[in-house]
């Protein structure tokens, strides 16, 4: 099976990001991160302050995916005709429901509205051949966390226009009755997920609560990391201020 080129070469490695600033994108930005995920799913994002990161996020160079809250399809064409590089789709169980977010997400073959005056077409200044080429090429992240999206793994990774795997190891632990990430069962299936990713040609991604864990993960196959958020990372400078 061909190697998916948004495939990162190497390592990379980003956060959440959970706080409406512009600020912190051009902090994210400048401090080197590979790239951002704004969380829509777990933060109050609305579309005028999404619209604003994604300006900060240009002009540092900085890759920014969105997590979104639900997959309506008002949902998904807002946050595309924004500019963002790629969507991250929390709770993927099924084949189908992959492919029905891969749709939402598409001009040829699937169901997004074209309008070439918003910033991914260049405010009109892209044409339309080349607006729908740069809109079909957006990163579609499905982030597996239930026992349901763990059995059809396989079956969403072979899905045409998803370009990766993402687990999400907190839900998947709640999923199988537990409420530790770390517990043998959520590790293991950890590792069959990203060996799925990468059998599959596409991203094998994992979110981390620290980078320490990171080595640990990458010897498991991952290659795409967010670790923590603004947030923890906020929490962890302040309170190194009181050591």
């Amino acid at each position: 099976m061909p190697i998916d080129s948004r495939i990162p070469a190497s390592r990379q490695t980003g956060t959440f990001v959970k706080t409406g600033a512009p600020q912190i994108i051009e902090i994210l930005g400048g401090a080197g991160l590979d790239f951002a995920v704004v969380d829509a799913e777990h933060a109050p994002f609305d579309r005028a302050t999404l619209d604003i990161l994604v300006i900060a996020a240009r002009s540092v160079s900085l890759p920014l995916f969105v997590r979104i809250p639900d997959v309506a399809p008002a949902t998904i064409q807002s946050a595309l005709d924004l500019g963002v590089d790629g969507l991250l789709v929390p709770h993927v169980d099924s084949a189908e429901a992959a492919r029905v977010v891969v749709a939402r997400s598409r001009f040829i073959g699937g169901e997004r509205g074209f309008s070439s005056s918003p910033r991914f077409a260049g405010y009109g200044a892209m044409g339309m051949k080349k607006a729908v080429q740069a809109g079909d090429g957006t990163a579609i992240m499905c982030q597996i966390e239930s026992r349901a999206g763990c059995d059809a793994a396989r079956d969403i990774a072979a899905v045409d226009g998803v370009s990766g795997l993402f687990v999400g190891r907190a839900d998947l632990a709640l999923s199988l009755g537990l409420t530790d990430a770390r517990a043998p069962e959520v590790m293991q299936a950890t590792v069959d997920i990203l060996a799925i990713a990468r059998q599959a040609g596409k991203i094998a991604g994992v979110a981390l609560g620290d980078a320490a864990e990171r080595a640990e993960f990458e010897s498991m196959g991952a290659s795409w990391f967010v670790v923590g958020s603004d947030l923890s990372l906020l929490r962890k400078g302040a309170l190194s201020l009181m050591l």
